[in-house]
């Protein structure tokens, strides 16, 4: 029986192990196409695949399996949840997979593309640049259909021509940037903040004027210490929360 194909995953060995690979897997699994395979590979070859034991996978698949995204059967193997319930806490937790993880699995529409002015409160981060590209995305629920959150990326102007839209419907800015643009993502720098909607949020989001949302920024460094994206994310106050976990040394 043909079996899904995970993403692979360079390690951090700073970070535990079963972490980074649970939320490489949930990525993928969460940025799936529809004809994809719902049966997971063995234990064994998912081990193999990511270069962990089978215990730290077999500890990865569990978290899965407690979020809904997994169901595994005696005999019959591990399947992925078609149904699974898709928005999920906004979590920092210092992996780049991480944030893959979190921003995938949704229906996506690119509202508008293209050069915009680099706005006064980001100049910082672009410095020398009166303009970038900027992308603005509306993402739903992959069952509901409800919208779940909006996003704005300012992406580097060198890089816009390299960025295809077909993969902005599918996958997160993070791994379009990483995997099909080929930038090594050195570091995420990410705060999120409590806010009221605006009338573009209110809008989008169709929720109340002036109802509590949550605000994500996350600033993309690549090797050389260059910013090549600053996102913003408007999610619903009534579908997220907020979670940060401290891993002990």
């Amino acid at each position: 029986m043909t079996t899904f194909a995970p993403d692979s995953l360079a390690l951090n060995r700073k970070l535990p192990l079963w972490y980074q690979v649970s939320q490489s897997l949930r990525a993928s699994i969460l940025g799936r196409a529809p004809h994809d395979p719902l049966r997971l590979p063995t234990e064994d070859r998912l081990a193999e695949h990511y270069g962990v034991s089978v215990l730290t996978m077999r500890q990865a698949l569990k978290e899965l399996e407690t979020e809904g995204l997994i169901s595994r059967h005696r005999r019959r193997g591990t399947f992925i949840e078609p149904s699974a319930r898709q928005a999920a806490p906004v979590r920092l937790l210092g992996s780049v997979d991480a944030i893959v993880a979190q921003q995938s699995g949704e229906r996506t529409t690119v509202l508008e593309h293209g050069p915009a002015p680099v706005p006064t409160a980001l100049a910082e981060y672009f410095p020398g640049l009166d303009e970038a590209a900027a992308y603005r995305r509306l993402r739903r629920d992959g069952h509901s259909g409800e919208p779940t959150n909006w996003a704005e990326n300012l992406v580097h102007p060198e890089l816009a021509d390299r960025i295809d839209l077909a993969d902005l419907t599918r996958w997160p800015m993070t791994k379009v940037l990483r995997d099909a643009v080929g930038v090594r993502i050195s570091r995420i720098t990410d705060t999120v903040e409590a806010r009221l909607a605006d009338p573009e949020t209110s809008r989008l989001l169709q929720v109340p004027l002036l109802s509590p949302i949550l605000h994500y920024t996350g600033v993309t460094y690549d090797e050389s210490g260059r910013v090549v994206d600053v996102a913003r994310i408007h999610y619903r106050g009534d579908r997220f929360s907020f979670s940060v976990t401290v891993e002990a040394d």
